[in-house]
């Protein structure tokens, strides 16, 4: 009778997928988006990314010489790195990049625990910081390809964009967020090998969608929606940055609030804000919450009322 049964720690249930293998399929994902923005704004943009790269990847391993312990080989500082880049101006002088990867792994990763513990998305958390560092380099985006205002802060002071060429990428921006077919394509692959669903990006899109529709001043006006959608870094943040499994919850309905809640910060921060964008600082904020987010949605134990209570009681 013994021999019918096997003792062993949890997890009991265990899946095939490992860090690395998600880590390599967000990296194949994310070169459509990479490709387009060395395409769009020339080699400068290929020294940024391979800059940040070298930056998180150096500084995780220099971390691990320290701790007797090497993790470079999950690829998350590789994705951590190529993230940051995509989310920065090719402008950017790339000591501030380097130093924009180092604060993303030492500061909010590695000290926090590593891979699994950071309490925040560590590109956005580092793309954050260098926008309250350096706030004129990081607003810069003025380059060869392209002069004057970036398209979203073109909108926001009433001017006509193209929303075609925004689609497309034709478009002053950071390197991996102006090509929104760029940015569906890589998130189709995520979605078709079963790394994302749709429950964040969905409900987050869908969201702020009516969000700009009730306090945007326009209505239901698809242009206007069209252009906000296809401006900034909403699509690159909704498809590649809060699905990040670390940092958002774990629960579905945890997810779908979460998603909410970053619809209305974007909203907030686009409509009402002083700034053009808000699509960073709403997940940063987002991530600030998962713990409560998560603590309101846990599914109650079979026989227990929530709150711990016990039915027979």
């Amino acid at each position: 009778m013994s021999g019918s049964y096997q003792v062993s720690s949890n997890p009991h249930i265990r899946s095939k997928a490992t860090t690395s293998g998600i880590m390599l399929s967000v990296i194949v994902a994310l070169m459509p988006a990479t490709g387009f923005g060395i395409y769009n704004f020339g080699p400068r943009a290929l020294a940024v990314i391979l800059v940040t790269i070298a930056s998180t990847v150096l500084t995780e391993y220099l971390f691990g010489l320290y701790r007797k312990k090497m993790t470079i080989t999950d690829l998350s500082a590789v994705v951590t790195g190529l993230l940051l880049a995509l989310n920065l101006p090719v402008t950017i002088p790339l000591w501030i990049a380097a130093l924009g990867g180092v604060f993303a792994i030492l500061v909010v990763k590695l000290l926090f625990g590593g891979l699994g513990q950071n309490f925040m998305n560590p590109a956005l958390a580092a793309r954050c910081f260098l926008l309250i560092s350096f706030p004129t380099q990081m607003t810069a985006f003025d380059c060869d390809a392209y002069t004057g205002a970036t398209p979203l802060a073109a909108l926001k002071a009433g001017e006509q964009v193209n929303v075609l060429d925004m689609v497309i990428g034709h478009t002053g921006g950071t390197i991996g967020e102006t090509s929104v077919i760029a940015i569906a394509v890589g998130a189709c692959i995520l979605i078709l090998l079963g790394v994302i669903d749709l429950r964040v990006p969905g409900s987050y899109i869908v969201t702020f969608v009516v969000f700009i529709c009730i306090f945007g001043g326009r209505g239901f006006d698809p242009y206007y929606i069209s252009a906000q959608l296809a401006g900034g870094g909403l699509m690159l943040g909704a498809f590649f940055m809060a699905t990040d499994y670390v940092t958002r919850p774990v629960t579905i309905k945890g997810q779908y609030l979460f998603g909410i809640f970053l619809g209305l910060m974007t909203g907030i921060f686009r409509i009402f804000g002083p700034g053009a964008e808000g699509v960073s600082y709403a997940i940063i904020l987002g991530n600030l919450l998962v713990p409560l987010i998560e603590k309101a949605t846990r599914p109650t134990a079979f026989g227990y009322k929530r709150g711990g209570a016990h039915r027979g009681k």
